[in-house]
């Protein structure tokens, strides 16, 4: 039975049995490496459950800095292309969990057989598209609170936990700030009684109000996917 990933679910039976045989179920740790920028990526990864994998890009400076989360609503890895090609940045798991895994020699071979299979993730490239185009928008016009807490919200929301498993550092790195700044926009809302900092983690302690503190972004993303990937059969009629 393939589970834990909202995109698989998406797709009909007769297409699921076609890619079920196929895909195998791997657990990976918190900051591995699933590839680098400048390789062949030759795997297709669908996070399952709370997993969650995010991509990094290094700017001039030599600072990382995260640019797209992806969780069980979605996969990593040649969804359009045909044939291997070299990655842009770095993807790597932000929180451990499990992974469905397929080769894209084997993925690009079902698409042939079932059209339907070429149709979804095409159409989920749509909304990735979407998140990164929102992403750059909320980076120009919203406040670091704004941003920290709807990436808070989007964490709990994939993983379904009130708990997030990484450290300051991390939160700046996928936020583009320093350090410092971090700090102080954590500190904010915990003075807010928003969010608890333990050692090596946040714990959320107020979901709807932190939702509050953040902008719109998640939401008009989610309604990009909900239009975009409920489409994805024609309506029989």
């Amino acid at each position: 039975m393939v589970e834990g990933n909202g995109l698989l679910a998406a797709l009909r039976p007769q297409e699921l049995a076609l890619l079920a045989p196929h895909l195998s179920a791997i657990d990976f740790d918190k900051e591995s490496i699933l590839f680098d920028a400048g390789e062949i990526v030759r795997f297709a990864y669908f996070p399952r459950w709370s997993a969650i994998a995010g991509f990094t890009v290094v700017v001039e400076d030599g600072q990382a800095v995260e640019t797209l989360m992806v969780g069980m609503e979605g996969a990593i890895g040649g969804m359009v292309s045909q044939g291997y090609l070299p990655a842009y940045a770095r993807c790597s798991v932000l929180h451990p969990g499990s992974f469905y895994r397929i080769s894209l020699a084997e993925l690009d071979r079902l698409k042939g057989q079932a059209i339907q299979l070429g149709h979804l993730f095409n159409r989920y490239a749509d909304c990735v598209m979407a998140q990164v185009f929102q992403s750059v928008a909320c980076n120009a016009t919203h406040t670091i609170e704004e941003r920290a807490a709807k990436w808070l919200c989007a964490t709990v929301e994939r993983t379904g936990m009130n708990y997030v498993d990484m450290t300051q550092e991390q939160i700046a790195s996928m936020m583009g700030i320093g350090r410092s700044y971090a700090s102080r926009v954590l500190q904010r809302l915990k003075a807010d009684s928003l969010i608890k900092t333990r050692r090596g983690g946040i714990e959320i302690l107020a979901p709807d109000r932190l939702r509050a503190h953040a902008c719109s972004c998640n939401a008009m993303v989610s309604r990009h996917f909900e239009t975009v990937l409920g489409g994805v059969y024609p309506d029989p009629s």
